[in-house]
């Protein structure tokens, strides 16, 4: 059976913010009702090389498969396979660089959606690279937003993303000095490649969410204990996978301010499995690692949407 190859730029074409949200709010709660699985991020390395893969499977969206990238010092390369989930022939192969950036910020949406306060109006953002762009999209969706702050330790790159993303986002963003000035507002998101924490839990105001987004290694977290110690609720996107990259609790953990039974699926939230936020004045705070089965939703919905288009190039494999 011939199968799909859909490039970045057909993947640009079909997939937009809110069908993301929807993929992968989707395949959260098909997970916590057992109707999808996902196996954690495992990795392979050469000297020059590091292979990284998540696997996942959705019975119920009608697929199986994975997302596979390679990293190097020079550059980045995604690809994301998918398979009929009753037959097992191949379904498509799909660039996925911008299907990541997307479904990254959708979990982020989705978990502010659930999470941040009704009336949660305005973000500290930490980061300015392309993740960053699809965080602070997926906000805008989910929340009635006024203002966005920005820093990262560059001046001419945080001015210009505030530019470019009071444009694209319809709102007012604009850059700041020192992190601690990002962290008066209503949700937080850390989407950097610190590899020590900046972020402190003495910053934090009562009634904040944060999405914590840029650290998938145990040795890499951007926030201290404090800001774990602080939170009144924690969830990830899978506990599983949080065992093994969940870098930003590591600290926490160490010191006894949390244990892993504290923390909770978001998936289980989504689905009305366990409460959410429970009060005005509690910090919730996300752990955002990515997951196979948030790319392996997406890329149905993207694989659907070309087919209904007529776009992307049919391979014989």
């Amino acid at each position: 059976m011939p199968a799909l190859f859909l490039t970045e730029a057909d993947v640009k074409r079909v997939l937009t913010m809110e069908m993301a949200l929807e993929a992968v709010e989707a395949g959260l709660r098909k997970m916590a009702l057992e109707e999808a699985f996902n196996n954690p991020r495992s990795r392979c390395q050469t000297d020059h090389v590091m292979l990284h893969v998540l696997p996942a499977a959705a019975k119920t969206l009608g697929a199986i498969g994975f997302k596979a990238y390679t990293t190097t010092r020079t550059g980045t390369h995604f690809h994301l396979t998918l398979y009929d989930a009753k037959s097992g022939e191949m379904m498509a192969l799909i660039q996925a660089d911008w299907l990541g950036q997307m479904r990254t910020g959708a979990a982020s949406g989705i978990a502010s959606k659930h999470l941040a306060r009704a009336d949660a109006a305005t973000v500290g953002l930490y980061g300015t690279g392309r993740q960053a762009r699809t965080q602070l999209l997926a906000l805008s969706k989910v929340r009635t937003l006024k203002k966005a702050a920005v820093w990262s330790p560059t001046v001419e790159n945080r001015e210009k993303f505030a530019a470019e993303l009071s444009v694209e986002c319809g709102i007012a963003v604009h850059a700041v000095a020192t992190p601690q000035a990002a962290a008066d507002n209503d949700i937080l998101v850390t989407a950097t490649s610190a590899r020590e924490p900046f972020l402190k839990g003495d910053w934090l105001s009562p009634g904040q969410h944060l999405n914590i987004v840029g650290s998938n290694f145990l040795a890499k977290a951007e926030i201290d204990a404090e800001v774990v110690r602080r939170a009144g609720l924690i969830c990830i996107d899978s506990k599983d996978q949080g065992k093994l990259e969940a870098g930003d609790f590591a600290a926490a953990l160490d010191r006894g301010f949390i244990e892993w039974y504290d923390v909770q699926e978001l998936g289980r939230i989504v689905a009305q499995r366990i409460p959410g936020r429970t009060s005005t004045d509690e910090i919730t705070l996300f752990k955002s690692l990515g997951i196979g089965l948030e790319d392996i939703a997406v890329g149905a919905s993207v694989l659907a949407a070309a087919k209904e288009a007529g776009i992307g190039q049919m391979l014989e494999l």
